[in-house]
């Protein structure tokens, strides 16, 4: 096929659909996308779930199972989100096997409310691979600075990391370099470092909503000539970070021995702004060994009328760099709006988590 999705592929991205529910894999649908829309692997998140379970009736008789046996909302939680990642993660097997376990990835993401402790990520990183018991799943980490050291020790444990919530360009490269220290201590620890893989989703379009905002408010030319750039800009020069950490002699080795590039996967791509293009984080975003997880909405706009003109990153980095210094020299903290939006990114997801465990047990009740 030659629609603009599998052109996109071919060009290097790897295109990720951002949801899933019980219904979209027991209708076909999901199976369905992976020819139509040629997606190769699923990213999920508490928002998701939330939206999930608070529609139909698809998971009526396993919660009405689980209240008759008294479990707990985070209980019933857990079990019915680990059945649906391991369906999915079977659904996307043969990619799992045709791209030697680079795509067919299902992720699921720790408690928001772990962000902020190590130990207790940790322990529910092990316990969801354990419960999904499938290769390809992916465990899904923010990048706070509690997780980083969290996301070495999971790498260590031989688990596969999707690293969540990075904003800033600083940050990618401590998650790099959690990454990296990770798989040294997996090679330490005896394990298969080809079957360890890893993405670093760095948010897009939340940084041009935050910083659009503040263009607004200053209100010269000169400011609203900047807007929507910032975002595009900043995952630009993401991709120059990946590009240079991953040539360094200390990871060339450990590739020599097998490890597989933690690859910079482009999340929240979806435009928030409607007077952008509805495919500006996917068309300007395409480069090989990128991954783009787009909400379904923007997957169709991308399909419907996307243009794909090959790499659109690697030759516009001293215009980010320009974009960004533009930016600071009207006085909008770069430092200051990425803090702004990791918090509000755990915070965000705190509250989908809690609106998740509100529906799961109003659910159970009603079953008893």
């Amino acid at each position: 096929m030659s629609s603009p999705l599998h052109q996109l592929s071919s060009a290097g991205v790897s295109i990720w659909l951002d949801d899933l529910s019980r219904e979209r894999i027991e209708s076909g649908s999901l199976k369905a996308l992976i020819q139509s829309r040629a997606v190769s692997g699923v990213t999920t998140n508490p928002t998701i779930f939330a939206g999930a379970f608070s529609k139909g009736a698809a998971y009526a008789i396993q919660l009405a199972r689980l209240a008759s046996r008294g479990a707990s909302a985070n209980e019933a939680i857990f079990e019915a989100t680990t059945d649906d990642v391991r369906a999915a993660c079977d659904v996307f097997a043969d990619v799992y096997a045709s791209t030697d376990g680079v795509d067919g990835r299902v992720s699921i993401e720790v408690e928001p409310g772990f962000a902020m402790d190590t130990a207790k990520t940790v322990q529910q990183a092990k316990a969801l691979y354990k419960a999904v018991d499938r290769e390809n799943v992916m465990i899904k980490i923010p990048a706070t600075i509690p997780g980083l050291s969290a996301i070495t020790q999971v790498i260590a444990e031989g688990i596969s990391v999707n690293v969540t919530l990075i904003f800033s360009l600083e940050r990618y490269k401590q998650v790099i370099d959690a990454y990296q220290a990770g798989i040294s201590q997996a090679k330490a620890n005896g394990h298969n470092l080809s079957k360890i893989h890893s993405v670093a989703s760095f948010f897009v379009s939340r940084v041009d909503s935050e910083i659009d905002k503040r263009l607004e408010a200053i209100g010269t030319p000169a400011a609203l000539a900047l807007k929507s750039k910032a975002a595009l800009a900043n995952a630009r020069l993401a991709y120059e970070v990946f590009e240079k950490q991953f040539e360094l002699p200390a990871w060339i080795k450990l590739e020599a021995e097998g490890a597989n590039r933690q690859r910079p996967l482009m999340a929240s791509t979806g435009v928030k702004d409607p007077n952008l293009p509805d495919t500006l984080y996917v068309t300007e975003l395409v480069a090989q060994d990128l991954v783009n997880t787009m909400p379904e909405k923007t997957m169709e706009a991308v399909f419907d009328h996307g243009v794909i003109t090959g790499n659109t990153i690697t030759s516009n980095y001293e215009d980010a760099r320009s974009a960004l210094a533009s930016i600071g020299a009207l006085g909008i903290s770069y430092d200051e709006v990425v803090s702004l939006l990791e918090q509000e990114g755990v915070d965000k997801f705190i509250v989908s988590w809690n609106e998740l465990v509100a529906t799961v047990s109003t659910a159970l009740d009603s079953s008893k």
